[in-house]
């Protein structure tokens, strides 16, 4: 069983940046896909980031491109979110997601979710 425990959530001001961490345990983080979604109030899940177990494979939903980056510690077992330049329409539970297969942009390609953490942006 592997567990996934987000943080680095809070309140920021628009434009404003924040920097989210996932930690692995339980399974061998070097060889799953690990994929950063979010899910606001009233809406259904969205893919925001995503990242291979090989260096070199990354990819991202188009709202977030040039302002979110995804990266990897596979000595810390542990995935990043760097987000900078936020929006209001960033505000949404983040969630960390692992998968044994490869890169999934849907949330049904994830085997593996972390609890999530809250983002804020306020206006």
């Amino acid at each position: 069983q592997v567990q996934l425990v987000e943080s680095g959530g809070g309140l920021v001001q628009t434009g404003g940046s924040l920097s989210l961490s996932c930690a692995a345990s339980g399974g061998t983080f070097s060889r799953y896909a690990m994929g950063w979604f979010r899910q606001a109030l009233g809406k259904e899940r969205e893919f925001v980031a995503a990242i291979s177990w090989v260096p070199g494979y990354t990819h991202y939903v188009d709202s977030v491109k040039g302002r979110f980056t995804i990266s990897r510690d596979n000595a810390k077992n542990t995935v990043y979110l760097q987000m900078n330049s936020l929006k209001p329409e960033d505000a949404a539970v983040y969630f960390c997601a692992a998968s044994n297969t490869w890169l999934h942009t849907s949330p049904s390609g994830y085997n593996y979710w972390g609890q999530g953490t809250q983002v804020t942006v306020s206006s």
